[in-house]
């Protein structure tokens, strides 16, 4: 179907991450519509996930609710989620836009009150937390999503699950009648903002991730130290729910290396970092080993670096990590390396360790859209196309807010030019 809401100059934002968001609202607060599309059933993107921000250690709850509450209050912004863009015609200041929406199964009746997911048995991999744990086939995506609506998996549509969950929900807010909608959008200018995803650890083989137990990759440790997480921020290995005393991070897991990202992904020594101090935290008495090429910690990130340097608890090696085996008895993880200091290798056994791979972008592959990419997969610009954030290069989050304004105000120009 076609969207009769076309109005002149609007604009449309592929992606609603923390990128997407801060070009979405700043357009919108400019006084042009704007369409905000994104694949996911909420919004914020990777940073929803992330248990603390650096350098000031503070939850990304507080930042998402003011951009989520800017969104609901403005008239000029429309939401699509659990959307993708499946075709691009025409040219800057004139694109038509076909976006597919996958049905939800739960309409906007919803008040988030759970008595769906109290009938339901079936459960599916949790995506919020990297498939840690289960959640319900009628689920909430996590505690503060947006929109604050519940979605019913595919695997249970067309079964008796899926009815009880209809009469079980005092709104009238599940419509299991809901079907694939393909409408079009017409727009002066694209922002993409589709993001990053996690480099696949399981191409490095020599690393164990997903044939260890305990190697899990950064993101993941992420989601351990979250509250919401899959162990409601216990920190304990996969395999048995051990407590974590010793823990190797192995820095640059496929980056800065030509088989795998040539490139620097810029977060990952802060991450590690801040995840090492999230360790001691919680436990005192724990040894961490940082295994890196060379630390880079950017900006204001330098006085964070030299705290965690400080710390007693924490042993720096400067050396690549060129193997990681399992103890078949006890499950620990034994950590090798080339230690460059010493010209030795350095053999360590921990409870778990931690890979911190990199960004790979997540290029929008769109048929029909005019945007080139770099030798590294990231996102050119092209006329009345706009990257922003980490499809653009690897940024932390204040800069990508930075980088999303200015491809907001380049793709209000376009809109001014139609």
């Amino acid at each position: 179907m076609a969207d009769d809401r076309k109005g002149k100059g609007a604009i449309l934002v592929l992606g609603g991450g923390m990128a997407g968001i801060s070009a979405a609202l700043e357009a919108a607060e400019a006084g042009y519509p704007v369409y905000l599309v994104e694949r996911e059933p909420f919004l914020g993107g990777r940073v929803a996930q992330i248990n603390q921000y650096f350098p000031k250690m503070c939850p990304p709850t507080c930042g998402l609710e003011i951009n989520f509450k800017r969104m609901k209050s403005n008239p000029n912004l429309t939401v699509y989620t659990m959307a993708e863009v499946t075709e691009v015609q025409g040219d800057e200041g004139n694109f038509k836009v076909k976006v597919q929406v996958r049905p939800r199964y739960v309409n906007g009746k919803c008040t988030a009150c759970g008595k769906c997911a109290e009938v339901c048995q079936t459960q599916i991999p949790n995506r919020f937390n990297y498939g840690m744990d289960m959640v319900k086939a009628a689920y909430l995506p996590h505690e503060m999503a947006f929109p604050m609506r519940y979605v019913l998996a595919p695997e249970i549509i067309g079964t008796e699950e899926a009815k009880r969950c209809k009469e079980a929900c005092p709104y009238g807010a599940i419509d299991l009648e809901m079907a694939s909608e393909t409408m079009e959008l017409q727009v002066s200018s694209i922002v993409l903002a589709t993001g990053w995803e996690p480099y696949d650890a399981s191409k490095m083989e020599n690393l164990g991730f997903g044939k260890i137990a305990n190697v899990i990759s950064n993101v993941m440790m992420e989601r351990l130290a979250a509250k919401n997480g899959p162990t409601k921020g216990r920190i304990v290995r996969p395999s048995d729910g051990k407590e974590v005393k010793a823990i190797a991070f192995c820095q640059c897991a496929g980056q800065r290396d030509e088989n795998h990202l040539p490139f620097c992904s810029r977060v990952c020594c802060t991450a590690s970092l801040k995840q090492a101090r999230m360790v001691r935290e919680q436990y005192p008495d724990s040894q961490v080993y940082i295994f890196y090429i060379d630390l880079r910690a950017f900006g204001r990130n330098e006085d964070f670096l030299a705290r965690v340097q400080q710390d007693p608890g924490v042993k720096m090696i400067k050396g690549k990590v060129a193997r990681i085996t399992e103890d078949s008895s006890t499950k620990d993880v034994i950590v090798e390396a080339e230690e460059v200091a010493a010209g030795s290798i350095s053999r360590v056994k921990v409870d778990m360790a931690v890979l911190a791979t990199g960004m790979a972008p997540c290029a929008a592959k769109v048929p029909g859209l005019p945007a080139g990419l770099d030798d590294y997969g990231f996102v050119i610009d092209g006329p009345g196309i706009y990257a922003a954030g980490t499809v653009k290069r690897p940024l932390d989050v204040a800069a990508t807010v930075q980088d999303a304004t200015g491809a907001a105000l380049k793709a209000i120009q376009s809109a001014v030019r139609r």
